[in-house]
């Protein structure tokens, strides 16, 4: 058997209920042992994924764009779109924000937290935290988001939950 012939396999990573595209991505490419450059390859989008794991959809995703990305990670384009802002709502590039009580339940970057309208956890009325109580550090993009700590000092976001304040 030639070797061109040889179709690479990938293991398999579902997308949490309401998780981020820039979450969803990193823990594929952990799943995978990729890089964004990797993955970009693998699915023929250059360097779209290393901006969309920085929540940079401008120009916004395309059909095409979707449906390549789709066929790599094993997802249906309808469950990719339910990854990425809704469309006309404002996001936050940066902080990135993060609900450490709703983390504790569900172990993933939710897309809501990046919304502009989002002021705090609708479910815990909590605020949002953008940094971590412990040492200060401001969260990385959650693509980058392999443990669940702060990637300075290693506190557990479970552990921030106590941090957060009642908005």
């Amino acid at each position: 058997m030639e070797a061109e012939n040889i179709k690479p396999w990938l293991f398999r990573v579902q997308p949490y209920q309401g998780e981020s595209l820039s979450h969803f991505l990193g823990r594929f490419r952990q799943a995978n042992d990729l890089t964004p450059t990797g993955l970009g390859k693998a699915a023929g989008l250059g360097g779209a994924i290393a901006r969309w794991e920085k929540f940079r959809f401008n120009p916004p995703l395309s059909q095409q764009q979707l449906e390549a990305l789709a066929v790599v990670v094993g997802v249906d384009v309808d469950r990719l779109v339910q990854t990425l802002p809704p469309a006309g709502v404002g996001m936050k590039m940066e902080p990135i924000r993060l609900c450490a009580a709703c983390y504790i339940k569900s172990p993933c970057h939710k897309i809501e937290w990046q919304l502009k309208v989002m002021q705090g956890c609708d479910r815990h009325k909590l605020s949002l935290l953008s940094e971590c109580p412990n040492c200060g550090a401001r969260f990385k993009f959650p693509a980058l988001w392999v443990d669940g700590w702060c990637q300075r000092c290693f506190m557990t976001f479970a552990d921030m939950a106590t941090h957060q304040k009642y908005y």
